[in-house]
C-alpha cells in the first residue's frame, strides 16, 4: 500500500490533537508515515503509533527552533524524496499553511489547503473544502505531482489504530535559505487552562450583547462548565472586551467545533465566515430576527444574562 506522510504538530514531543485527526484521515489513503521534528520524537512515538503511524521519520536539529519555516520545508522535501508518498498532508495552522505551500512549490505539486475532508479516489485523494464564507463546499483533486493538503483541525475524530510507530531517523541537508530568518525571541504564551481556540471541541463566544469586557465572565464559566474555549466576536473584540487571538470570523479565527454557542451575537456574514461548519450550533439573543438565527440548529430567544448562567448551573447539575 502507498504511503502517506503527515507533518506532526507537536510541543517538545507532546503531540497535538490534529496530528492524531490527520493521522487518521491518512489510513483512508494508505499506511500513514509521521514525520517530527524537533525533540520528544521517542515520547511521541507511542502516541504516534497508537494512531496508525507505521514509522516515525525524525531529526531534531538547532536549525528548526532557531530559524523560521525553511528548515522544516528542506526537512520535509527530504521526507518526500525518501519516501515517495501517496500524499503529504499537514495542520491548517499559519505555520503549517507555509510549510506546505513552500513545499508544494519546490516539489513542483499541487496545493489544496483548509480541507474539512479527505476521501480516497480512483486518481487520487478527493478533498472537500468550504468556500464562500462556508456558504458552499466544493470537492477538489491534485492533478499536478504529489498532492500537499492542509487540514482545519476538527475535521474528523482521531481514531486510535495501532501500528508499528518505528523511529527512523531522517536525514536532511539544509540549503542556504534555511538561516536566511532566525528568530530572535520568543514570548509563551500565557496559559488560561482552556483548550485553543481553533482546536476545541466546544466554543462558547460572546459578542455585542455580552455589554462590557466585566460580563465576559459569564461566558467564560459557560465554556468552563463545558471544558470548551471561549470565542469572541469583531465588535466584542474592536470594543476591547477581549482579547483579538479570541475572535471568531473572517478577520479572526475559523472553528469548526462539535459544539458551537454564540451569546449576544446577531449573526453578521464575517461572523459566521468563522464558525458555519460548527457540527451543532446554539445561539441566545433577545432579538428574535436576529441573522444567527438563520443557520442554528438550536436558538433561545431571551436574555443572555439570564440563559447563561441558567445554562451553566444545569451543565454543573448534571456534571455532579
Amino acid at each position: 500500500m502507498a504511503e502517506v506522510l503527515v507533518l506532526v504538530d507537536h510541543v517538545d514531543g507532546s503531540v497535538r490533537k490534529p496530528t492524531l485527526e490527520l493521522l487518521t484521515l491518512a489510513r483512508r489513503l494508505g499506511d500513514p508515515v509521521a514525520v517530527h521534528l524537533g525533540p520528544g520524537a521517542e515520547a511521541a512515538a507511542a502516541v504516534l503509533g497508537e494512531h496508525g503511524a507505521t514509522r516515525v521519520l525524525a531529526l531534531d536539529a538547532p536549525e528548526f527552533a532557531d530559524y523560521l519555516v525553511a528548515p522544516k520545508v528542506d526537512a520535509l522535501q527530504a521526507a518526500v524524496a525518501a519516501v515517495s508518498p501517496a500524499a503529504v498532508l499537514a495542520p491548517s495552522s499559519p505555520e503549517g499553511k507555509e510549510i506546505a505551500a513552500r513545499l508544494a512549490l519546490r516539489i513542483d505539486a499541487g496545493l489544496l489547503t483548509d480541507a474539512v475532508d479527505v476521501t480516497a479516489g480512483d486518481e487520487g485523494p478527493v478533498v472537500s473544502q468550504s468556500v464562500f464564507a462556508a456558504a458552499y463546499t466544493t470537492t477538489s483533486r491534485v492533478t499536478e505531482g504529489t498532492p500537499v493538503i492542509t487540514v482545519k483541525p476538527n475535521a474528523v475524530a482521531p481514531e486510535p489504530a495501532q501500528a508499528a510507530g518505528a523511529v527512523e531517523e531522517l536525514s536532511v541537508s539544509f540549503g542556504p535559505l534555511a538561516t536566511g530568518t532566525r528568530v530572535v525571541s520568543r514570548t509563551p504564551r500565557e496559559s488560561t487552562g482552556r483548550p485553543e481556540l481553533t482546536e476545541a471541541a466546544i466554543v462558547v463566544s460572546g459578542g455585542r450583547g455580552v455589554n462590557g469586557a466585566e460580563n465576559f465572565a459569564v461566558i467564560e464559566a459557560l465554556a468552563d462548565s463545558l471544558g470548551g474555549a471561549v470565542g469572541a466576536s469583531r465588535a466584542a473584540v474592536d470594543a476591547g472586551w477581549y482579547p483579538h487571538s479570541h475572535q471568531v470570523g473572517q478577520t479572526g479565527k475559523t472553528v469548526s467545533p462539535q459544539l458551537y454557542v454564540a451569546a449576544g451575537i446577531s449573526g453578521a456574514i464575517q461572523h459566521r465566515a468563522g464558525m458555519q461548519t460548527s457540527k451543532t450550533i446554539v445561539a441566545i439573543n433577545k432579538d428574535a430576527e436576529a441573522p444567527i438565527f438563520e443557520l442554528v440548529d438550536y436558538g433561545v430567544v431571551g436574555d443572555l444574562f439570564d440563559v447563561v448562567p441558567a445554562l451553566t448551573d444545569e451543565v454543573k447539575a448534571r456534571k455532579g
